[in-house]
């Protein structure tokens, strides 16, 4: 006896699960495969008293570099202006954020609010002349801080 087996229409699954937003605007201005760096990292103070004890004090909060990869960017996304002005030596640090979609890319999971972040590196960039539309290797972010918002 045969068996019938029906596929999903939306097959396959979208890989493309981070979404980037610059502006704060609401819409996506990129969207990627893995996203890395999303840590928050206190540097620690040693105090040596004259008994040989130590002990160790929370310092200052580590800089943030978080590394998007292998992504899509849309024709009018402002992240290739964004990182000509910062080679031209005119920092625009930005609040922007990352969000963990489900898998179909509409509802936000998990939403990590960077602030005051630059790009310091766009690779491995194709582009694609009959829509406009951009594929990149990777993307480097530079922040001073990170939130996450689970929703």
């Amino acid at each position: 006896m045969a068996t019938t087996e029906y596929v999903n229409a939306d097959y396959p699954i979208p890989t493309y699960r981070f979404v980037l937003d610059i502006d704060g605007d609401g819409k996506t201005d990129g969207a990627f495969s893995s996203v890395s760096g999303l840590e928050v990292g206190i540097e620690t103070i040693e105090y040596k008293d004259g008994t040989g004890q130590v002990v160790q004090m929370p310092g200052q909060r580590q800089a943030l570099g978080i590394t998007l990869r292998r992504g899509t960017i849309p024709k009018d996304s402002p992240l290739f202006a964004w990182l000509y002005s910062v080679s031209e030596n005119k920092v625009d640090k930005k609040d922007c954020t990352i969000s963990l979609t489900d898998e179909s890319g509409a509802t936000k999971l998990v939403t990590w609010n960077i602030t005051n972040a630059f790009p310091l590196k766009l690779s491995g960039q194709n582009l694609d002349g009959s829509s406009g539309a951009g594929s990149v290797e990777e993307v480097v972010l530079a922040a001073d801080r990170l939130t996450v918002m689970f929703h």
